[in-house]
């Protein structure tokens, strides 16, 4: 490896760190935010559905700028606009103010998701071996950071400006410094890697060999979201927890994200990422399944602690599949299995919300259960050298020969 290649590593894993901060900032304000704005509880369910589906146009709008500029380049500005986005949200005194940061960080984060992602499956290629995992639990770190920053300007009663400005004037220049040693895929290439794939160039991305993933992206995130949005209520509403406990299942999930996603890479490189992800499935549903018969509070935290730990690894091997699957076209195929992160989330929590409300929260607990579980009819998917020919049958890629089984 070149020092090239290490110092495009840490600055892109430092970049999802960052993003981990800024999310988990303003999901964890959002009271606060409705409050600030006198949203009503009619028209806040609009507001969060509103930024995923601007973050796919964003997703979609980076699949057609990477063409024409790498996606060390979007990534670069794509973050600091992520950023005064939020700073954004807590600054305004008005409806319309909200409307246009909240806008503008739904549009910006796509494009920064998308170029992150597309930096994480070229330079993986790079390296020859899993370390996709390691960038998501950058993520997770930033997560759990930046929802403790949130509990603290709660706990102090600080502005939302007060509490993502410092925040900002830190991460900001930071994150520009960082982005001077990004590695794109030609910059990759030239550092030693074993093809040019992740250029944008090459065959077309086949929307019906992606699918399978697309699928599996849906799903891991309806399982992702109904954790961030349920998880509190569900403790205090259906196992009788109290507001303080209730609290503790997300804090849990985001760190077993973190331990899992942090061992994660020398698990697809001791055992292949099929074996991987068919873990993570299994664990995950039984995570679910733990949840839905708790019998009180502790047990539903076991279940969520499970959860984490089974989820976290399916979305950073579903990325680097595409990457797999459609090696001359990876910018364009992590692009387009971007956009059903953001399905996900918009289906996830609407649909647990609506069983719980018709039928009752245990039951709504075993949607998503069987949902990962369909994960597994899908593994085969993020093998080495899947099946690209719809035949059924593996054919391994010149890249892949003398890598041995568990070759990335």
């Amino acid at each position: 490896m070149t020092d090239e290649l290490r110092r495009g590593r840490a600055s892109l894993a430092f970049s999802f760190l960052v993003q981990g901060v800024t999310f988990a900032l303003l999901v964890t304000r959002i009271p606060a935010i409705q409050d600030r704005y006198g949203i009503s509880d009619g028209l806040l369910p609009v507001f969060l559905a509103a930024v995923p589906i601007l973050a796919g146009v964003g997703s979609v709008g980076t699949e057609w700028l990477v063409k024409r500029v790498a996606p060390s380049r979007v990534l670069r500005w794509a973050q600091p606009v992520v950023l005064l986005a939020l700073l954004g949200v807590g600054a305004g005194d008005a409806l319309w103010q909200v409307a246009v940061a909240l806008g503008a960080f739904g549009l910006s984060v796509g494009a920064l998701d998308a170029s992150m992602n597309m930096l994480g499956v070229s330079l993986q290629r790079a390296y020859g071996r899993s370390i996709m995992l390691g960038f998501h639990a950058a993520y997770s770190l930033g997560g759990i950071a930046g929802a403790s920053l949130a509990w603290a300007g709660a706990h102090w009663d600080l502005s939302l400006f007060v509490s993502y400005l410092p925040v900002v004037v830190v991460l900001l220049p930071a994150a520009l410094v960082g982005s001077r040693w990004y590695v794109d895929a030609k910059a990759a290439k030239a550092a030693g890697a074993v093809d040019g794939a992740g250029e944008g160039k090459g065959g077309p991305v086949v929307f019906k060999l992606l699918l399978p993933l697309c699928l599996v992206m849906t799903f891991a995130y309806i399982g992702d979201s109904t954790v961030s949005n349920w998880s509190a209520k569900y403790l205090q509403d259906v196992l009788g927890s109290s507001e303080e406990v209730s609290t503790v299942p997300y804090n849990v999930y985001m760190v077993m994200t973190l331990l899992g996603r942090g061992l994660g890479d020398l698990g697809v490189r001791r055992f292949g990422a099929v074996a991987v992800v068919r873990a993570g499935s299994v664990v995950g549903a039984l995570g679910f399944a733990i949840v839905a018969v708790a019998p009180g509070a502790w047990v539903g935290i076991l279940g969520f602690t499970v959860l984490g730990l089974g989820l976290c690894v399916i979305v950073p091997q579903t990325f680097a599949a595409a990457g797999r699957l459609f090696p001359g076209a990876s910018d364009a195929a992590v692009a387009r299995l971007n956009i059903f992160n953001y399905v996900g989330f918009l289906i996830g929590s609407p649909l647990v919300g609506a069983l719980g409300d018709a039928w009752n929260y245990r039951g709504a607990m075993l949607v998503p259960m069987v949902l990962v579980l369909v994960t597994l009819l899908y593994a085969r998917s993020f093998a080495p050298g899947a099946d690209r020919y719809g035949d059924g049958h593996e054919r391994p890629r010149t890249a892949d020969v003398g890598r041995g089984s568990n070759g990335l």
